[in-house]
């Protein structure tokens, strides 16, 4: 009941906003918000690494999103399809969180990240009872799912900032999908779309390609090996 108390209230929070693909302005909020340039390197007492410590790893190298035309698609199971610009997704409130990401091949980085959570941006379009997974797809072709139930549980965020900067081009913006406790092949980057489906077998880029579909840090990293 709380969940859903959660999605109604936000729905109408959404649905007061305009829908168009880009509001006026998204162009000059991006570059007042890419000249901070101040990293923040500790958050309450506990130690961040710095955003250089990623390593380059995308299917197709760092994309660089116009922001001006950027729509973020919300569809599939849902009441009422959403078209969302960059500022209208930050108009939902905001959260925080230490989390850290661990890459498969070997590297992890620890980062304050700041975002919506997933949750609130799919009650704008409400959730249909059968949809059970959420699929990511990304500027450069990329796709990943995430099953609804732990979005919800875990409070997952879609990102828009890590250490207190606005996400860099190479590090995802306009959004990163924060899946904690997900190996790093969850935590799509570029995200343009969000899709709720009833389909927990869908295989992304990396799962249609060997990698555990579940993506648990606590299991294997590929399917069929205990």
């Amino acid at each position: 009941m709380k969940t859903r108390k959660r999605f109604i209230i936000v729905m109408a929070i959404v649905t007061a906003l305009p829908l168009s693909p880009a509001c006026v302005g998204e162009g000059q909020g991006q570059s007042d918000q890419k000249a901070q340039s101040v990293e923040i390197k500790e958050y309450r007492g506990e130690r961040l690494d710095p955003i250089g410590k990623f390593e380059e790893n995308s299917i197709k190298g760092p994309q660089h999103v116009d922001i001006d035309k950027y729509a973020l698609k919300i569809g599939g199971l849902v009441e009422k399809p959403l078209s969302l610009g960059y500022r209208q997704v930050l108009a939902l409130k905001g959260e925080s969180k230490i989390t850290t990401i661990h890459c498969v091949e070997g590297w992890d980085v620890k980062i304050l990240w700041e975002g919506v959570p997933i949750a609130d941006i799919l009650a704008g379009a409400g959730v249909k009872p059968a949809a059970n997974t959420v699929l990511f797809r990304s500027a450069d072709g990329y796709s990943t799912s995430l099953p609804l139930e732990y979005i919800i549980r875990k409070n997952i965020l879609l990102a828009n900032k890590m250490n207190g900067l606005v996400l860099p081009d190479e590090r995802g913006f306009p959004f990163q999908v924060v899946a904690e406790d997900k190996w790093g092949y969850k935590w799509a980057k570029w995200v343009t779309g969000i899709e709720l489906t009833k389909n927990p077998d869908y295989r992304g880029y990396w799962e249609s390609r060997g990698y555990n579909n579940n993506g648990d840090q606590s299991g294997s990293i590929f399917e069929n090996k205990k």
